[in-house]
């Protein structure tokens, strides 16, 4: 009887461990694109701006144990979520040119919102990328009045694209907490889809090596870290750009989820370098484009790998 007892006792612990991994995977995986699917080839669904944060049970012990924290849910595929909208008229962009894309985030209320938090420098931060992750364009907006904001595109190749904005809202009822929200738009003309490149810790750029460590795991939050060198010698001379001394972003191969990946050096002067740390999350394993913004003697460089994570 006690022997049956335990076995019992033993069966019931087994399965409500299994139905929470159920539900954490669930919702470290889920959010939707909001109808707005149409990445051709390697581009847009994964995990970073639509999808609530997920919050750990407590005792959960995946939570408890260092670098094994959930990463938040949302991939940034939606248009809209918690009351929140990105949302413009323009479902087609002309190739070639540049162009001043306009749009406006609305809120629960379904007005359109014009208080938003500085985060590292900018009240918006906005993010273009052609489904094949090739074309990234990192930018920073305007916003009239009205709260219409207008981007200034550089010129796009034929294709699918899909369109970021980064923000937090400061009042109402997302005060304080930040959303990435995107739609696609069409560039017309014969799309010319590019191959991913394979998987790399290095990259070079204007005359630049960066090189990217880390072992990163879907799910759980790491460290990765990039170093900047030239012609062997470490860099020591990065200036400050937008706050910090490198910006990172990544993009998921096959739906352009948006990875959370946040700068962990502290600016002291315009003699950053070479080594530099990143806090980052992917919800999901694949191969990841990563694109590195850091700036010398005044000039931007973006630096681009692919990075697997299993």
């Amino acid at each position: 009887m006690s022997q049956r007892f335990r076995t019992s006792r033993r069966a019931l612990a087994a399965a409500a461990a299994t139905a929470a991994l159920t539900l954490t995977l669930a919702a470290c995986g889920s959010g939707s694109d909001s109808g707005m699917s149409g990445m051709d080839h390697s581009a847009t669904p994964s995990a970073s701006a639509s999808a609530s944060a997920s919050a750990s049970a407590p005792g959960d012990d995946m939570a408890s144990m260092p670098g094994m924290e959930p990463v938040s849910a949302g991939n940034g595929l939606a248009a809209a979520k918690d009351g929140y909208k990105m949302a413009s008229s323009a479902a087609t962009v002309p190739a070639g040119k540049a162009t001043a894309y306009r749009f406006a985030i609305t809120g629960p209320d379904g007005k359109p919102v014009t208080g938003f938090a500085v985060d590292q420098t900018k009240r918006m931060h906005f993010y273009a990328v052609r489904s094949d992750l090739t074309g990234f364009q990192h930018l920073h907006p305007t916003m009239a009045q009205d709260g219409t904001w207008t981007v200034p595109l550089a010129a796009l190749q034929p294709g699918t694209w899909r369109l970021y904005a980064s923000f937090t809202p400061d009042s109402g009822a997302g005060k304080g907490k930040g959303f990435v929200l995107s739609r696609t738009v069409k560039v017309s003309g014969m799309a010319m889809a590019a191959p991913l490149p394979k998987a790399s810790g290095t990259a070079t750029v204007d005359g630049y090596t960066v090189s990217v460590k880390g072992d990163p795991m879907a799910g759980m939050a790491h460290q990765l870290t990039a170093t900047i060198t030239k012609d062997g010698k470490p860099v020591t001379d990065l200036q400050p750009y937008l706050d910090t001394y490198a910006h990172l972003t990544a993009f998921h191969q096959g739906d352009l989820a948006f990875a959370h990946l946040h700068p962990e050096t502290e600016v002291d002067g315009d003699h950053g370098g070479p080594t530099l740390g990143f806090h980052a999350e992917f919800a999901q394993s694949g191969n990841w484009r990563m694109f590195l913004q850091f700036q010398t003697g005044g000039k931007l460089h973006t630096a681009s790998l692919t990075l697997h994570v299993g």
